[in-house]
Order: C-alpha cells, then sequence, then structure tokens
C-alpha cells in the first residue's frame, strides 16, 4: 500500500509545472485559474494538473461557488520524506567511512 501512495506521489512531483503549483500553493489556497495564471496554459490544461496532485493526495480541494479552491496537503508528503531520509542515511553513511577511510591512507 505504502509503494503505490509513493508511486503516485512521485509520479505526481515528477512534472515541474505539478512541483511549481505546490510551492504556490505554499503561500496559500489558490483556484485553479490562479494556479494556471503563471504558465499560460488553459484551465482545462491546469485542471488536469490539478486532478493528478488530488489524486497522490498532495493538494485538497474545494468548491466555492463556481470556483475550485485548492490547499497544500503537506502531510501526504510524509511517506515520501520518509523514504527519501533512508537514502540520506545511505549516502552519509558512506561518504563518512570514505572519509575515514581517506584519513588512514598514508599516500
Amino acid at each position: 500500500m505504502v509503494e503505490k501512495r509513493l508511486d503516485t506521489t512521485f509520479t505526481a512531483l515528477a512534472d515541474p509545472t505539478r512541483r511549481a503549483m505546490l510551492a504556490d500553493l505554499m503561500l496559500g489556497e489558490k483556484s485553479i485559474g490562479e494556479l494556471a495564471a503563471p504558465y499560460r496554459m488553459s484551465f482545462a490544461g491546469a485542471a488536469k494538473h490539478v486532478a493528478v496532485l488530488a489524486r497522490a493526495g498532495l493538494i485538497e480541494r474545494r468548491k466555492v461557488g463556481r470556483q475550485q479552491l485548492c490547499r497544500l496537503n503537506p502531510s501526504q508528503l510524509k511517506d515520501a520524506s520518509d523514504w527519501l531520509r533512508q537514502w540520506e542515511r545511505f549516502w552519509t553513511d558512506r561518504l563518512d567511512a570514505l572519509e575515514v577511510a581517506l584519513k588512514q591512507d598514508p599516500e
């Protein structure tokens, strides 16, 4: 189950426009039209990006009148962060071992 959520999350994050939309939402709730504006894309194009982000659970949408407002759901990034953290530990351990080995090398 976690693997499927990770796949969905990383698929959503793979697109630079969706990452930028998430960054925009860090500043607060925005409509789909507001999210589309910096990219000169149609409402339909932006709505497709928003749908991918919503399926991944990275954003939440609510309807206010005729507008759909989007807001960031940062808690969904926790699984991805935890997964990345294991690799951070792996590389930190490897680099620490390399540093020790280089200091022991008599040249």
